[in-house]
């Protein structure tokens, strides 16, 4: 029996939830609530939409946090400045912050505004080389790459172009799998 790849799990490209750079944030939900909808029984719904620039390139993602991290624009100039994407922090740090930034002091009810005004673009992340992988990668290789790097997902690439989305929910119902076969 020959080893499954990284391509064997994936979920291609054109199954996956995607919106062009140019749209809302309001749109990007949208797509990911319609992506989630089409999921079949048992399959796990997306939890990121991909951004694809004007030549249907992947040119970034946009997951949960994403979302709320592009509500409050605020965290963009904070995060940057003081050096804090991926830091731990006790929660009474996390609520000096929020006072001292006056994070989240518009309501909460402006949500709508806010998500028809901001652009994906604006707030997307773009991929870092640890989070793509080759489609012809080792299961193996991905689970390094997602362990060591806290990933969610891997974007898969085949001869430089992203094809698909390697997602840490189907590499574990693939090892939770072979487990119970045992």
């Amino acid at each position: 029996m020959e080893p499954k790849l990284v391509r064997d799990l994936m979920v291609p490209l054109p199954a996956y939830a995607t919106v062009a750079d140019s749209a809302t944030l309001q749109e990007a939900v949208l797509a990911l609530e319609n992506a989630s909808a089409r999921c079949g029984p048992g399959q796990q719904p997306h939890r990121a939409v991909l951004v694809l620039d004007a030549g249907g390139r992947v040119a970034g993602k946009v997951g949960f946090v994403d979302v709320l991290r592009g509500l409050e624009p605020k965290y963009r100039d904070l995060m940057e400045r003081r050096g804090m994407a991926h830091l731990g922090f006790t929660r009474q740090f996390l609520k000096g912050m929020l006072e001292q930034y006056n994070l989240w002091e518009e309501p909460f009810d402006d949500i709508c505004r806010k998500a028809s005004a901001w652009h994906v673009r604006d707030f997307m992340v773009a991929p870092a080389d640890n989070e793509l992988i080759e489609a012809t990668a080792t299961l193996g290789q991905a689970a390094h790459q997602i362990v060591m790097g806290h990933h969610q997902s891997l974007l898969v690439t085949d001869t430089g172009r992203v094809v698909g989305v390697l997602r840490l929910s189907d590499l574990f119902a693939e090892v939770a799998g072979r487990i119970k076969a045992c």
